[in-house]
This record gives structure tokens, C-alpha cells and sequence, in this order.
């Protein structure tokens, strides 16, 4: 089994803001493998288990469980959560992907890498001391920058403007496939498809 992270804050308040990406994608993977399922609280975390059947979107080579987990630690200290599923799970930290939001990417542009540094996402920050590596897979999902002089903790914290809305829909679905692709494929095929520019982009 294998854990797949989805990094936000917990409450209405937070709902969807852009800093809560990670699960509405961690919700879409719900929606489709385990619509009448209701999570468990496990690990400071809302916890869900779910089987990617083969054939699902793509050609798979195999069924492949997981387990969904949606820290309600607040974003700053996921890797609390992070780590104590992990280790009662007895899941590598290759077997850990973290789905969240990047103030670096344009607005519903997707990256998979399976290593490197939190690039000023504090929650993936966390992840990283309490994991204690950086070695394992992370699927950002692009929210933009601020505009003008709204600053990044108050921008990550807003909500879509409609049209905003509509496609970061189609990225979280372009995520769940990618989520399916890793946890069924592997992750270099799910990294051709995340990271693959958008039709006519760059």
C-alpha cells in the first residue's frame, strides 16, 4: 500500500482556498474509487482507503491500493501526520506522494518530481523535517502568483475567481489521473503525464 498526501487546512473557513488544492484532489480520487465510503480519523488525519482498479484511464499494469490522508494538523505541521501514518503503515518515503499547492506555478499547470527541496511551501517543509528526507514524490499544483502587493500568505489563503474556478477544475482532474498513474504505473509514467505542457503552452 502506498499513502498519498494531500496538504490543506482543516474547517469551513479554509474551504475552497487555494492552499486547500491538495485536497480537492485527495476529495476527486475519493469521488471516483470510493464514492459511499466515509473517512476515518487516524493519524491527526482524515483517512480513506482506496483500490485503483486496472484499466482505469489509461493502460495499467495492475490494481493498486492506497491510502488517501488529509492532515488536520494546519498546513505548517502536516508532516506530523505525514510521519506517523507512514511509519504505522510501514511505508518508504518513495511510497509517499504529496499533493499540494505551488505559488510558483502558473494556475492549474501540474509538476511531479519524486525529490527535492519544499520551495516555500511550508507544509511540504514539514514534511520534509519530520520525514527526515526529501526523497519522495511531490505533485504541485499551480495556483499562480499574487497580484500587485497581496502577499502570499493572504493570497494562498483566498478563494478562485470564477474563472479561476473553472481550471483548477480540470486540474485536479488532470491530478487525479496522475495520482492513478503513479500508484498504478509508477511514477516516471505519471511524471510524462503531469509534467507534459498544456496543448499550444510551452
Amino acid at each position: 500500500m502506498k499513502l498519498v498526501v494531500g496538504l490543506g487546512n482543516p474547517g469551513d473557513r479554509y474551504r475552497g482556498t487555494r492552499h486547500n488544492v491538495g485536497w480537492e484532489v485527495l476529495a476527486e480520487l475519493a469521488r471516483r474509487h470510493a464514492p459511499d465510503a466515509k473517512p476515518e480519523s487516524n493519524f491527526e488525519a482524515e483517512t480513506l482507503r482506496i483500490e485503483v482498479p486496472p484499466g482505469r484511464g489509461r493502460p495499467v499494469f495492475e490494481s493498486a491500493k492506497a491510502l488517501l490522508v488529509s492532515p488536520l494538523t494546519y498546513m505548517n505541521l502536516s508532516g506530523r501526520s505525514v510521519a506517523a501514518a507512514a511509519r504505522f503503515h510501514k511505508v518508504d518515503p518513495a511510497g509517499v506522494l504529496i499533493v499540494c499547492d505551488d505559488l510558483n506555478l502558473p494556475s492549474g499547470r501540474l509538476r511531479l518530481r519524486g525529490k527535492g527541496s519544499a520551495g516555500g511551501q511550508n507544509g511540504l517543509k514539514d514534511v520534509i523535517e519530520k520525514l527526515g528526507t526529501d526523497e519522495f514524490p511531490r505533485l504541485r499544483v499551480g495556483v499562480g502568483r499574487p497580484p500587485g502587493r497581496v502577499s502570499a500568505a493572504d493570497y494562498v489563503l483566498s478563494r478562485f475567481t470564477p474563472e479561476e474556478r473553472t481550471e483548477l477544475d480540470l486540474a485536479v482532474q488532470d491530478a487525479a489521473d496522475a495520482v492513478e498513474l503513479w500508484l498504478t504505473r509508477g511514477l516516471q509514467p505519471a511524471m510524462n503525464a503531469a509534467n507534459a505542457p498544456p496543448p499550444g503552452g510551452d
